[in-house]
């Protein structure tokens, strides 16, 4: 009987510690932080089947996608969802990455994946560049014509022209 009483000690100080830890609100915050995994492991997991034989090589672009995925919504989770803005091409990117994946190791090599792979990339990046150009880049683009002017200005041509007279 005092075996008993000790186990069932255990559960309720449990039960009690995971009741207040939840009001606290530690596992919405874990929840919170940790829900890409959801994401994350899927996408492994059909790495790991492929790789272990269960599952054909097309599966590679669903995990592809997925890793992809994952690692965008932690690098959201990290630096806020307002890096979305910018970020919203590697949701392009992720597919390109899972048909390389299926290039790569697929039996069949058809140029037409490959070909969609780089495309896909190209074009998020290209993305990627206008999304970021379009924030803090206008400063960039700014501070470069800034510079561009004053070297057509007092850069070296200028002098050039001024002993030829």
């Amino acid at each position: 009987m005092p075996k008993n009483k000790y186990s069932a000690g255990i559960i309720l100080l449990l039960a009690g510690v995971v009741i207040l830890l939840g009001k606290l609100g530690l596992f919405s915050f874990l929840g919170s932080i940790f829900w890409p995994l959801l994401v994350l492991i899927p996408g492994v997991l059909l790495h790991v089947l492929y790789f272990g034989r269960v599952v054909p090589a097309v599966a590679l672009v669903p995990g592809g996608m997925l890793v992809v995925y994952a690692l965008l919504f932690i690098a959201c989770n990290i630096f806020g969802w307002d890096a979305l803005q910018a970020l919203w091409p590697l949701f392009l990117f992720g597919i390109a990455a899972g048909l390389y994946e299926y290039y790569i190791f697929g039996s069949s090599k058809q140029k037409a994946v490959l070909m969609a792979a780089i495309a896909l990339s190209v074009f998020s990046l290209l993305f990627l560049i206008l999304a970021l150009m379009w924030g803090w880049g206008i400063y960039v683009i700014a501070l470069l014509l800034i510079v561009a002017g004053g070297w057509l200005m007092y850069g070296p041509n200028r002098w050039s022209f001024r002993f030829r007279r």
